[in-house]
């Protein structure tokens, strides 16, 4: 965009893995955490598919920063996994951990990852997109020994692990991209910001 400043983009996350995704992609951005009511806004969404509330709850927390910064492009972003028909929250303790554990061993857990840009609380565009990660059967010295591992770090992730990390041994098969077990469609997204001017086409 010759003679036009690109807009300045702000991440609505504290999330590490978003943060290295942008910064691997060469993406220059200021993380700004949104501060939301996520219950809040899931009341409004009864009945909708994983997917459409990953994408609301992104649009939402891109709104909240968007209103504190005027002109800003705001990129909100979130996560959230089905199993066995259940939506799993983050996990609040590392006993809830193995629970979700124990559950998802044997099963595919769908996990639903949305993106969305908002500036000046105008939606530019939103998305969402899935993976299909299949759980092997998990022993529980395995769980033991992987909470162990990785308590606390994946309390802060849905689904109670973290693929870059010891996370990828839950699986015996992924089918989806990397981008979205990471928890951020990526390159839909690079496609979106080379539209808004943030990246050159």
């Amino acid at each position: 965009m010759s003679g036009e400043t690109a807009p300045r983009l702000i991440l609505a996350s504290k999330s590490a893995s978003r943060r290295a995704m942008l910064d691997a992609a060469g993406v220059a951005y200021e993380a700004v955490p949104a501060d939301i009511d996520e219950r809040a806004v899931e009341v409004g969404l009864a009945g909708a598919a994983p997917g459409e509330v990953a994408e609301a709850l992104a649009v939402a927390k891109a709104a909240a920063v968007a209103a504190l910064h005027s002109g800003a492009l705001v990129l909100g972003s979130d996560s959230l996994v089905v199993a066995g028909g259940r939506r799993f929250d983050k996990p609040r303790s590392a006993e809830e951990a193995g629970e979700h554990l124990r559950f998802f061993s044997g099963k595919v857990m769908e996990l639903h990852s949305a993106a969305a840009l908002v500036k000046d609380g105008g939606c530019e565009w939103s998305h969402a997109s899935i993976a299909r990660l299949h759980v092997r059967d998990l022993s529980e010295d395995f769980i033991a020994h992987y909470l162990s591992l990785e308590w606390p770090e994946i309390g802060h992730t849905v689904g109670a692990f973290r693929i870059e990390g010891p996370g990828v041994q839950l699986f015996d098969r992924i089918e989806g991209d990397q981008f979205t077990v990471l928890g951020m469609p990526l390159l839909p997204l690079l496609g979106a910001l080379r539209e808004a001017g943030v990246l050159l086409a």
